[in-house]
């Protein structure tokens, strides 16, 4: 049986005129199967003025200071897992804005400006492929230098 590509996702970027593609991932490493795209991790963070989403290159570091300074903060939080899970509808690995039970700020690394990414999609089967400045402006996200 093949996985459905994820609804919730779909729905979300089809109503603000996102064209994503669902890219399968490997079901025993969860890697996606397409080569090419960047690979950007969604982290969800929590701070005094609520959660926010934080769209950063998967394999690089980016700057936790900076990241602070944006949001005026001295101190965020990683959400555990249930905490997470309760406010986006999505479990660690698959967290995304598309889709995402609560519509929270979104913040994109500079870095991913002009590129063609892969994000999270609500579902551990599939990731999605998406236009980076499209997705930044589907959401009104934040672009930051996030760059150690």
């Amino acid at each position: 049986m093949t996985p459905a590509a994820p609804e919730r996702a779909a729905e979300d970027a089809a109503a603000r005129g996102l064209a994503v593609a669902f890219v399968p991932r490997d079901p025993e490493t969860g890697v996606p199967l397409a080569r090419g795209p960047l690979g950007v991790k969604t982290v969800v963070l929590r701070h005094r003025e609520g959660y926010v989403f934080v769209l950063v290159p998967y394999e690089d570091r980016f700057s936790w200071p900076k990241l602070r300074a944006v949001l005026g903060v001295n101190k965020v939080k990683l959400p555990t897992a249930e905490e997470a899970f309760a406010a986006t509808g999505y479990r660690r690995g698959t967290i995304t804005p598309l889709g995402a039970a609560q519509a929270f700020p979104v913040l994109a690394d500079a870095r991913l400006r002009g590129r063609e990414i892969l994000v999270g999609s609500g579902s551990p089967d599939f990731a999605a492929r998406v236009d980076a400045d499209a997705l930044i402006r589907a959401y009104g996200a934040d672009v930051v230098d996030l760059e150690p």
